[in-house]
């Protein structure tokens, strides 16, 4: 019997298990460190090793791939067991496997360090042998010293370490008792770094393994609020330190601590004007290197720092009048000093190196990637004045010079020409693993691959690492184009087998729409569940409109301070484009979405009833005054200096609700009741507000459900709960 996409698709946790993630090359090229469980049902992933054959080298003995850790072995077949620690960094980073989830390794990549069940492991990645090392629990984020001669590592608020092999463990740094029965933690990130920041680590190794950067976080200022599960009034609520948008945040402080014991020094910065640590560097290119951002967001500094002293000097400054963005892999040192750091100029996303751009308005950067000893490996779309007709949705990766041959200036790009794709890549020397997906075939495809010389040719393969991800029963068949005056980025999804002739369909336009995530992207399995959609007899639209990344600044930050009406215009505009050359009957449209996506399709319904006639509101952001700083004070400012753009922006104030009392259209709001990133209160106070205003919905609460949603069958019977709504709500048979 061939399994429903439903309940292949819950099982198979969006079809990213079984994939091989998470690589590490060694310096040489000669190995590929990675993740990857066993089956494509399979939630326990196992470490491994590829060996590669080194530049002019012969292959390796034995060649192939070899598990280095396996934790049914590891654990002897005991269940997995959380600490709260470990369940809040895999929420924050929204990982629903099981098994290694995290590891790190030394510089030489011949030692890695991970967790399993609040427990520490070191693994030899040259023999395949890994073994527990004996510490304090629960261990969160253990990381080897770059000389490999230590771990660092977490336990219960302390900064601790150990000896590799065992033995000498010692807290270099233990949480400091407040008010309240609170306490401080060392080497963890804050709710908001994790969270909005891209920044889950707490500690960073000096690049001779003698000392440590290690943050103290003091979040006795945040609001306390909790969190119960209704569905078991016996329990007692759990208490969550959340940074609600205008309160306080967490004190962050950054201290230098010797791995031999000693005296503490704390780094100093003007924390007042720039309280927020997004981002630090160390390596042996230069001093230790810091980002630090004002809390509107408009403001940032680039500082070194005196390793003797912990003073810091401003290196470069930044400023923008919207806001300014946090990027991957940047700030960075070049081999020879020179800082690395990705720019908004011109109107254009540029890199940077030292004092020039490298890359100009016909790439729109997105990430760094890797930093070589005469070129940055970096990952980037079309830009503003790329050519037309450039693909809809690429993510590329490509190279730029920033000395020898490339003092002329100029990038090559390092994935393949002619197939639109999504790439990203891991270099080690001249060995990257390049991973790519493609609207024309599922899943992602790893390949090891040997650079050239600047202009000497393509790259040499070496090897593919295999995935054991499940095939989708079904076939995803995206149109990609860009509608409208606008030209935005969308994709139409029409039944399997339709036909020219068949008629005009009822339409479900199925975005995100706002900040940080693209959904119109070159790659078959972004649209499995809009496909699924649409073989349930719906013409299905996603589109990203201004807000979204991935086309230009000005486009991201057309939503300043107008999140409401720009995100939900532009969905509007795709729409009626749309419809001038696609079969869509713009008598029945429907909207879904999850989270900012909720937040849409809530809007949608209650602002423009006579564009959109029924919706589902997944874990929806409605009143922006109970979501958290970093976030939306970026977009729309303190509350308590701007009441008005609070009011405009959300679904529970008078503004808010001010659309045409009628039609009433059909809305269910989704929600998990443990969500602790989007709080059950949203749904609730906006439940609340629709009722008084004589405004039917249906409210589906998800007991013990968080913002990942995992649960197999949760996530299966949402899919199916929702197309029967939208079907009801639309009139469809």
């Amino acid at each position: 019997m061939v399994m429903s996409f439903p309940r292949q698709y819950a099982r198979t946790q969006r079809f990213t298990l079984g994939a091989p993630r998470a690589f590490t090359v060694a310096p040489d090229g000669s190995r590929v460190v990675f993740l990857r469980s066993r089956g494509g049902a399979d939630r326990a992933n196992l470490l491994w090793v590829r060996e590669l054959a080194p530049a002019g080298g012969p292959a390796p003995d034995g060649g192939g791939e070899r598990a280095v850790a396996d934790p049914a072995e590891l654990l002897g077949g005991a269940d997995e067991e959380l600490s709260p620690e470990e369940r809040a960094r895999r929420e924050r980073s929204r990982e629903g496997s099981a098994g290694v989830v995290a590891y790190a390794t030394d510089s030489a990549v011949e030692t890695a360090a991970f967790a399993l069940s609040g427990r520490l492991f070191t693994a030899d990645l040259r023999t395949a042998a890994a073994r527990e090392v004996p510490t304090p629990t629960p261990v969160v984020d253990p990381r080897p010293s770059p000389d490999g001669r230590r771990v660092a590592y977490v336990a219960d608020g302390a900064l601790r370490v150990v000896d590799t092999g065992g033995g000498n463990d010692r807290a270099l740094a233990e949480p400091e008792e407040l008010r309240g029965g609170r306490r401080t933690t060392w080497g963890l990130a804050e709710f908001v770094a994790a969270e909005e920041m891209d920044r889950s680590r707490g500690f960073w190794w000096s690049p001779d393994g003698t000392r440590l950067l290690a943050a103290r976080v003091d979040d006795s200022p945040v609001r306390r609020w909790w969190i119960a599960d209704p569905a078991r009034p016996g329990s007692e609520p759990a208490e969550v330190a959340y940074p609600a948008a205008g309160t306080d945040n967490a004190e962050v402080t950054l201290h230098l601590l010797d791995v031999g014991g000693g005296e503490r020094t704390e780094v100093v910065w003007d924390r007042v004007r720039y309280p927020y640590l997004a981002r630090v560097h160390w390596s042996a290119a230069g001093p230790p290197l810091l980002l630090v951002q004002s809390r509107d967001q408009r403001g940032q500094l680039h500082l070194t720092v005196d390793t003797a002293t912990g003073r810091t000097a401003p290196l470069h400054a930044d400023e923008d009048p919207a806001w300014l963005d946090l990027f991957p892999g940047v700030p960075a040192w070049t081999p020879d000093g020179r800082l690395v750091r990705i720019a908004d100029e011109g109107g254009a996303r540029v890199l940077v190196v030292g004092d020039r751009a490298l890359t100009s308005a016909a790439l729109h950067v997105r990430a760094v990637l890797d930093v070589g000893d005469d070129d940055v490996l970096f990952s980037a779309s079309a830009g503003p004045d790329a050519p037309e007709g450039s693909p809809v949705g690429e993510i590329a990766v490509h190279r730029a010079w920033f000395r020898g041959s490339g003092d002329q200036g100029g990038w090559e790009r390092v994935s393949p020409e002619g197939v639109p794709h999504v790439a990203s890549a891991v270099r080690g020397g001249d060995t990257v693993v390049l991973s790519t997906s493609a609207p024309d075939r599922p899943g992602v495809r790893v390949e090891a691959l040997r650079l050239p010389e600047t202009g000497k040719g393509a790259p040499t393969p070496l090897a593919v690492i295999a995935s054991r991800a499940e095939t989708p029963v079904l076939t995803a068949r995206p149109r990609l184009l860009r509608a409208g005056a606008r030209r935005i980025p969308a994709a139409v999804l029409l039944p399997t087998g339709y036909r020219d002739g068949d008629g005009p369909l009822p339409v479900l336009m199925d975005p995100y729409g706002g900040p940080h995530a693209q959904r119109v992207l070159a790659a078959h399995n972004a649209y499995l569940t809009s496909q699924w959609f649409a073989d349930q007899g719906f013409a299905v639209v996603v589109a990203d409109g201004r807000g979204t990344p991935g086309h230009s600044p000005a486009w991201e930050k057309a939503i300043a301070g107008d999140l409401a009406g720009v995100t939900l215009e532009d969905q509007v505009e795709a729409l009626r484009a749309l419809a001038g050359n696609h079969p869509l009957d713009l008598g029945r449209v429907g909207i879904r979405g999850w989270s900012y996506g909720g937040y849409l399709a809530a809007l949608a319904v209650l602002r423009r009833p006579d564009v959109f006639h029924a919706a589902v509101a997944g874990a929806p952001v409605t009143d922006w005054r109970l979501y958290d700083t970093h976030y939306t004070e970026r977009y729309l400012g303190l509350p308590q200096e701007r009441p008005e753009v609070y009011a405009a922006n959300s679904l529970v104030t008078d503004e808010g609700l001010s659309a045409p009392a009628e039609p009433h259209r059909p809305l269910m709001i989704v929600h998990g009741l443990a969500d602790d990133n989007v709080v059950a209160a949203h749904t609730l106070r906006l439940s609340s507000a629709l009722l008084a205003a004589g405004r039917p919905h249906e409210v589906l609460p998800l007991s013990g459900v968080t913002h990942m949603t995992p649960q197999e069958q949760v996530a299966e019977n949402l899919l199916l709960l929702q197309v029967a709504f939208l079907k009801r709500s639309l009139g469809m048979a």
